[in-house]
C-alpha cells in the first residue's frame, strides 16, 4: 500500500505549529486511526482538504474523509449549517465544516415536552414559620 505520506507530512507541521508538538501529534494520531475503519483514499482526501482549509483537527480531517466517501463536494456543504469561522493557510477556499456541527445538523427534532419543575414548588415553600421568625424558635 502506498502512502501519501507528503499529504500526512504537511498536515502534521501544520497541526504542531498551529496547537503545539503534543496536541499535533495526538491529532495525527487520531487521524491516523481513522484508516481503521475508512478507505486509506478518503482519509488522504480529507487530510488534504483540511489542509487547504486551514482546519487542523481530526474531526474535521474524518468530515472531509466521509465527504469524500460519500461522493460530496469539498466546496459546498450539503445543507446550510452555522460553523464556526476557519482561517486557511492559503487563498485555496476550501470550505471545512466541523464534525460536531455536522452532527448537530443532522439530529432530528425534539418533539418531547419541556419538563415540568412544578413538583420543586413545595421545597421553597417555609412551613411552620413567619417572615420575621428565627431558625429553631
Amino acid at each position: 500500500m502506498l502512502y501519501e505520506l507528503p499529504v500526512h507530512e504537511a498536515w502534521w507541521t501544520a497541526a504542531r505549529a498551529a496547537h503545539g508538538e503534543a496536541a499535533g501529534t495526538r491529532a495525527l494520531i487520531e487521524v491516523l486511526l481513522l484508516g481503521r475503519h475508512m478507505e486509506h483514499e478518503h482519509v488522504v482526501a480529507g487530510l488534504a482538504a483540511a489542509h487547504r482549509a486551514g482546519a487542523l483537527t481530526a474531526d474535521a480531517v474524518a468530515l472531509e474523509a466521509r465527504k469524500a466517501a460519500e461522493g460530496e463536494s469539498f466546496t459546498e456543504p450539503a445543507k446550510p449549517i452555522q460553523t464556526r469561522p476557519v482561517q486557511p493557510q492559503d487563498e485555496t477556499g476550501g470550505t471545512v465544516t466541523f464534525l460536531s456541527d455536522w452532527k448537530l445538523s443532522h439530529l432530528p427534532p425534539d418533539n418531547r415536552p419541556l419538563p415540568s419543575v412544578a413538583h420543586y414548588d413545595q421545597l421553597l415553600k417555609r412551613h411552620g414559620r413567619t417572615a420575621g421568625e428565627k431558625e429553631g424558635s
